[in-house]
């Protein structure tokens, strides 16, 4: 049996990895990462939101990692 979406996204996390949505879906298919991240959170685990803007295409988007 795999590992859930949270264990999957703690996991890459605690390896030192930020990720983004995109990220998420590319790696692991997960297409609502927000949600696991709030999961993760009320759970105790300590992860930040740090907003990224690229200003290429003029998009803003949201990079999680954990805390030390």
């Amino acid at each position: 049996m795999g590992q859930s979406q949270c264990e999957q996204i703690l996991s890459y996390l605690k390896a030192g990895n930020s990720i983004t949505s995109w990220g998420a879906f590319t790696l692991f298919h997960i297409t609502r990462i927000s949600g696991r991240i709030y999961d993760l959170k009320k759970a105790g685990h300590k992860i930040i939101k740090e907003m990224v803007h690229n200003p290429e295409t003029r998009t803003r988007y949201a990079k999680y990692s954990l805390t030390i």
